[in-house]
């Protein structure tokens, strides 16, 4: 079964994840104040004129932020929130540029970090997704979040399933029971269920 044959039969499962999981790391960071905060609520469609986005930005929350990160030009985490909310309203870029900045800021914070490398992918752009993902696990090398994205980024940007397995099983020796851990569970399964040469381990390469 070709390697695309295979990456398609997974897009119903997996695709979406990726989505989820870099809202779940937007939660787990620092919020700046109740003020200038944004809610981290999965994106929803929504009408507008020529076409639908997922979510429309709250303009009074970025101008908000954007004041806030003005004044504080040392605070990372006011860029984070104006990334996030860009993320939602699917206008990647802008989340790129906000998000770049906090990374600057806040070299260690994996979670805002690992937002950036989901942006990429969301632009096309997986290799500098899968370089960022490598920064992240240099500064944590067992963050479940980023681990699941790497392998949805290796199987859907790369058409690499093996390093797509390799990073799920590894999500699930971390961390079996948690969300993250059932949703690799849940990736692998349709993974070998579409194609039977893989097992326990590695792949056979598309065409053995």
């Amino acid at each position: 079964m070709k390697t695309e044959s295979i990456a398609f039969a997974l897009a119903g499962v997996v695709f979406g994840l990726i989505a989820g999981w870099v809202i779940g790391t937007q939660q787990a960071a620092p919020r700046v104040p109740a003020a200038a905060a944004a809610p981290a609520t999965t994106a929803a469609p929504a009408a507008e004129s020529g076409g639908t986005r997922a979510a429309l930005l709250d303009e009074s929350q970025v101008t908000a932020l954007k004041s806030v990160a003005s004044r504080e030009p040392s605070n990372a985490q006011p860029r984070a929130q104006l990334g996030n909310l860009y993320f939602d309203a699917e206008r990647y870029d802008e989340a790129i540029q906000w998000y770049g900045e906090a990374v600057k800021l806040a070299p260690n914070d994996v979670n805002i970090s690992t937002d950036l490398g989901v942006c990429y992918y969301y632009t096309n752009r997986p290799d500098k997704a899968l370089a960022q993902f490598d920064y992240s696990l240099k500064l944590d090398p067992n963050h479940t979040k980023t681990l699941l994205n790497l392998g949805i980024v290796r199987a859907f940007g790369k058409q690499d399933l093996d390093g797509a397995v390799q990073a799920w099983q590894k999500v699930m020796t971390l961390s079996p029971n948690s969300p993250e851990g059932q949703a690799a569970k849940r990736a692998l399964d349709s993974l070998q269920s579409a194609h039977t040469g893989i097992s326990g381990g590695a792949t056979q390469k598309p065409g053995d």
